[in-house]
């Protein structure tokens, strides 16, 4: 037979975090509407993180150049993350960590060549 109390502390943690989390989500709401500061009206939703209305529905499906460029600048700054360790740690791996560095390079310049090659990197 399995004791399951074990399991008693991180039931309760769970409790307890459950009921914090919807506490904070719902009581400022409860509580915007008992005092009355719940007032939506037309300026309150407009845009307000870029200034004008949206071009496109939001629902819209994006440009698979959009992933693209996403992608590549995603790889590139893992790249960025890779050198640093690796100048960082130069001296003590030699030429062999040297050259490791200079084919991971080369296979990524390979890619960014092909990518531009195949006009991913073009926006219309």
């Amino acid at each position: 037979m399995i004791d399951l109390t074990q399991y008693l502390p991180i039931l309760l943690f769970l409790g307890v975090a459950l009921g914090l989390s919807t506490l904070f989500v719902f009581l400022p709401m409860g509580v915007s509407r008992l005092t009355g500061t719940h007032q939506p009206d037309t300026e309150k939703n407009s845009e307000y993180e870029c200034g004008f209305p949206a071009f496109e529905e939001p629902r819209d499906r994006f440009d698979v150049r959009f992933y693209l460029v996403a992608i590549s600048f995603i790889l590139f700054d893992l790249e960025a993350s890779f050198l640093f360790p690796w100048a960082v740690t130069l001296d003590e791996t030699g030429w062999p960590g040297w050259i490791g560095m200079m084919i991971f390079l080369a296979i990524l310049a390979i890619g960014l060549a092909y990518e531009w090659k195949k006009g991913a990197l073009e926006w219309d």
